[in-house]
């Protein structure tokens, strides 16, 4: 809850001015009530319309909701919506939680049934004022049952960067006194510069701000509806004094990560140094802002076979030199396994070969020595996967659960209830590396002295086979093209994951050079090589 304010959403109309961009003398009433039924002696009602909304009802109906708007009346607003009962609470909060009055909206030109908009108003609180601008767009539907011609609910129409249906505005004292966030040389991070760190600094600044000897100012913020998120600043009435927050970030390697993630949508990275567990980059481009890089839970697809690999390795079952024939197909529990199109079958091949070539029946094939736990045990007791990580902000730790039937050999090639992110395989790849389970940290722990998850890392010579399996895998396997022109000590393994009614698979890979282990995935981004590996490759080429 934040200081000296409270984000009261009861009631139904909320305190704003009247608007003069002209909408003020608009029938709200008529636009409530439609036309008000059949013609005059008609025996019944006019029949239920279907179909697109016309240009005029986009008019129509826009025009009302945003004179509804301005006037404050939350509840005629929300009416003119297809979900009234989220729309309220969030219009209500605008003029009172949020303290926003004076409001004028300025419609542009419709495009089919999509309305751009500017909002410009005043926000207030206790003497201190300041001008509000901003540009959203809302979309007029057809009502399901109605027939109606209604705004189509999203809380983006109010503001661009509200997301959840239950967030809420409110200006009063910040919830945390605001912070500069360094890198490990010192260097201010801030959104303006790195966009992708805009979730994580609000993050650090909730969970930091109190103890880092700053002081709280004024500001109008989104409330988000979810207890274990950060407030999202919006606009400062009144400046605070920022506190000193140390991060593990290193600036260029942020810089690298966010220019790579741009040229693909729906993308996530994280780089991480190996020999200390430092996250040294992280980088989204996500239409909804989230942070996937370290909250993402879906399947991580063959990049899963490092684990799988040492499993099979660890656990007596064949090792990098042993056999690991690799068919065109292969069934488990009725379930019949594919390699990628085009890939020729190697009854002889070694677990290294069929590694760097992704080979799915090979690991498939071992399912029946595979216990159901295997799995489970070696990427958690090895690769503290699924361990509670405190890494300084929130984040998914990976899940690897036991489970049999099917899913036992789907999960060896990182499909069936297997979930991951960039962070997990980033930190999966630093593990096969060194041979140890260093866990990821954004701060140091020296910082606030928190508990670090601890596993046993692996055994020398299973790290080794790791490597070079990983090293085969980025000079002359599937990742080959993606990380060549790089020199030192590489190593790489590519992955793909199809999702239910996805037209195309996950794009995953992660790679290392040097003392820097890098992971990316990319929705509907297809191979590992597509799209993923060049994010990852640009991260590495850059030296971190």
């Amino acid at each position: 809850m934040r200081k000296g304010a409270k984000a009261a959403i009861a009631g139904s109309v909320f305190a704003v001015m009247v608007g003069g961009a002209g909408y003020g003398a608009f029938n709200i009433v008529n636009a409530l009530n439609g036309d008000g039924g059949g013609a005059p002696g008609s025996s019944g009602p006019a029949p239920v319309k279907t179909g697109p909304p016309s240009a005029a009802e986009v008019k129509k109906t826009s025009a009302a909701f945003f004179a509804a708007w301005e006037q404050g009346q939350a509840a005629s607003a929300a009416a003119l919506t297809n979900n009234a009962g989220k729309a309220e609470p969030l219009l209500t909060s605008y003029g009172q939680a949020a303290r926003i009055t004076g409001v004028r909206i300025t419609p542009g030109t419709p495009t089919g049934a999509g309305v751009p908009f500017t909002v410009k108003a005043t926000v207030s609180y206790e003497g201190k004022s300041k001008p509000l601008a901003y540009s959203s767009r809302l979309t007029v539907v057809r009502g399901v049952t109605t027939g109606k011609a209604l705004v189509d609910w999203q809380p983006s129409v109010v503001h661009p960067e509200l997301k959840s249906m239950d967030d809420t505005l409110v200006t009063g004292e910040s919830a945390a006194p605001p912070i500069d966030a360094v890198d490990r040389d010192g260097k201010v991070l801030t959104k303006e510069r790195y966009p992708s760190l805009g979730p994580i600094l609000n993050e650090l600044r909730a969970k930091y701000g109190d103890k880092a000897g700053g002081k709280a100012g004024v500001e109008l913020a989104i409330h988000h509806a979810a207890p274990e998120s950060a407030d999202t600043p919006l606009l400062t009435l009144a400046e605070g004094r920022a506190g000193r927050v140390p991060t593990t970030l290193r600036a260029s390697a942020q810089a690298a990560a966010e220019k790579a993630v741009m040229k693909y949508a729906e993308s996530s990275v994280v780089a991480v140094q190996p020999s200390s567990g430092e996250v040294l980059a992280i980088a989204n481009n996500r239409n909804d802002g989230w942070n996937a890089a370290f909250l993402g839970q879906v399947a991580p697809g063959s990049t899963m076979k490092i684990v799988s690999a040492a499993t099979l390795i660890d656990n007596g079952i064949t090792t990098a030199t042993g056999p690991a024939p690799c068919p065109a197909d292969a069934t488990w529990q009725s379930q019949t396994f594919h390699n990628i199109k085009n890939m020729a079958p190697n009854e002889k091949a070694t677990l290294s070969e069929s590694f760097a070539r992704s080979c799915n029946t090979a690991f498939v094939k071992y399912a029946d020595e595979v216990k159901v736990d295997s799995l489970t045990d070696e990427a958690r007791d090895r690769f503290g996967i699924g361990l509670d990580w405190q890494t300084g902000i929130p984040s998914f730790d990976g899940s690897v659960p036991a489970s049999g039937g099917p899913d036992t050999a789907a999960a060896l090639i990182g499909q069936g209830q297997i979930q991951m992110n960039p962070l997990n395989m980033a930190s999966v790849t630093a593990t096969a590396i060194t041979g140890a389970f260093r866990q990821p940290v954004i701060v140091p722990q020296s910082l606030d002295g928190r508990e670090l998850a601890q596993a046993r890392g692996l055994p020398a010579s299973t790290a080794e086979q790791l490597r070079a399996m990983m090293n085969r895998t980025a000079t002359s396997g599937t990742a080959a093209e993606v990380m060549s022109g790089l020199s030192g000590r590489i190593g790489a393994k590519t992955g793909s994951a199809e999702v239910d009614g996805n037209a195309r698979s996950d794009s995953w890979f992660t790679g290392y050079r040097g003392d820097v282990a890098a992971a990316a995935m990319v929705q509907d981004g297809g191979h590992g090589v597509d799209a993923a590996g060049p994010i990852v490759a640009a991260v590495l080429r850059s030296g971190a």
